[in-house]
C-alpha cells in the first residue's frame, strides 16, 4: 500500500495517478478532497498534526512525501512548521508505524547558492548561507530524511530534487506568469542568455516511482541518497518564457533590467516586507533575481545510473501538450 502525502498537489496528484494506473493501491493524505485522482483512498489531515499521520500510515509500505510550503515570503515560521517540523513528524510516524520506505520530495534549490551552476551533480554542497526560507527549510528536512540511512533506523529513504516542475495541470507557475504578463509586469533579468533546467510533472512523478522501486534494501545505492531530476536538456530561460507566452497569445518580454539592479531591488524589497510585516510575496528578492538571471542546470546521470530514470515525456512532447492546452 502506498501513501502520497500532498496528493492534491501538482506533483502528488500525478504520482497518485501513475501508481493507480499501474494497478497499485494508493492512499492520499491531504487537507481537502478536491483534486484527488479517482480511485485513491482519501484521508484528510495535515503533517503538522502527528495524530492524522498515524492514522494514514496504518498498513503502509511506501510513503511519498510531497507536501510543502513553496514561496518566497520573508518570514520563517510557515516554512519551519510545515517543511521542517512537518517532515520530522512524517519521519517519526513512519518509524512508529514500521513504514518500509520514505521517498522525500526535496528541491534542486537546496544546493543553489545564487551563482551560476553549469551541469552540477549531487556533490554540490548546500550553501553556507541561504537567501530564501524555502530552500533552507527543504535542505534541513532533506538532511533529516537522509540521516535515517546513516542511523540504520530500519526506514529506507531517498530524496528527489526536481527542478522547476511544469505541466498541463500547473496551478502556480503559469498562472502567475500569465497574470504578470497581462499586467505588463514582466522584465527580463540580466543578459538573457542564462540556461535553466525544467521538468515535466509526469517525469518528476515517474522518477519518484522508479526510485521507490529501486529502494529494495539497506544496501541499495538509492538508500540515503539524493538525486537531481530534470529533462536533462536545459533551455534558454527567456526564450522559453517567451515561447510559453506566445502559446497563450501574450506579448513576449521586451523590457529588461540588469542582474545587479534586480539583486539590489530584491534586497530592498525583502527589508521593506520584513519591516512592514507583509505576508504576501515580494515582487523581487535576491534569490528570485538569481533564479531568473543566472544559469542553473543539472547533471542527472546519477538518477539514470542508480534507478534507471527515464523520461515519460520528451521536451518536444511536453511543449506540444502545453501548446494544445493553452489554445483551449
Amino acid at each position: 500500500m502506498n501513501l502520497v502525502i500532498g496528493g492534491t498537489g501538482f506533483l502528488g496528484a500525478e504520482i497518485t495517478r501513475q501508481l493507480l494506473s499501474q494497478g497499485k493501491k494508493v492512499r492520499v493524505l491531504c487537507r481537502r478532497k478536491d483534486g484527488v485522482p479517482d480511485g485513491a483512498e482519501i484521508f484528510l489531515g495535515d503533517i503538522r498534526q502527528p495524530e492524522t499521520l498515524e492514522t494514514a500510515c496504518e498498513g503502509i509500505e511506501t510513503v511519498y512525501h510531497t507536501a510543502s510550503v513553496p514561496s518566497i515570503t520573508v518570514f520563517w515560521k510557515p516554512f519551519y512548521e510545515t517543511n521542517v517540523a512537518g517532515t520530522e513528524n512524517v519521519i517519526n510516524v513512519c518509524l512508529k508505524k514500521h513504514v518500509r520506505k520514505l521517498i522525500y520530495t526535496s528541491s534542486a534549490s537546496v544546493c543553489f547558492s545564487c551563482v551560476p551552476q553549469l551541469g552540477v551533480n549531487e556533490s554540490e554542497p548546500y550553501p553556507a548561507k541561504f537567501l530564501a526560507h524555502y530552500p533552507r527549510s527543504k535542505a534541513i528536512a532533506e538532511k533529516m530524511v537522509l540521516d535515517q540511512a546513516a542511523k540504520k533506523s530500519g526506514l529506507l529513504v531517498c530524496s528527489l530534487r526536481p527542478h522547476l516542475i511544469i505541466g498541463k495541470h500547473d496551478r502556480h507557475l503559469f498562472p502567475r506568469l500569465f497574470q504578470r504578463a497581462q499586467r505588463n509586469r514582466l522584465f527580463r533579468v540580466g543578459s538573457g542568455d542564462n540556461m535553466i533546467d525544467i521538468i515535466f510533472v509526469e517525469n518528476a512523478a515517474v522518477g519518484h516511482i522508479q526510485a521507490a522501486e529501486a529502494l529494495t534494501d539497506e544496501s541499495s545505492p538509492v538508500n540515503g541518497s539524493a538525486y537531481f531530476l530534470s529533462q536533462g536538456q536545459p533551455v534558454n530561460c527567456w526564450d522559453w518564457i517567451n515561447e510559453i507566452l506566445s502559446m497563450k497569445g501574450l506579448p513576449k518580454v521586451n523590457r529588461s533590467i540588469s542582474f545587479r539592479t534586480a539583486w539590489n531591488l530584491g534586497a530592498a524589497m525583502e527589508l521593506w516586507w520584513k519591516i512592514c510585516r507583509f505576508k504576501t510575496e515580494p515582487l523581487m528578492t535576491r534569490f528570485l533575481a538569481a533564479q531568473l538571471g543566472q544559469s542553473h542546470y543539472l547533471d542527472i546521470s546519477k538518477a539514470r545510473r542508480d534507478f534507471g530514470y527515464e523520461l515519460l515525456l520528451t521536451m518536444e512532447e511536453g511543449m506540444a501538450q502545453l501548446a494544445e492546452q493553452f489554445r483551449k
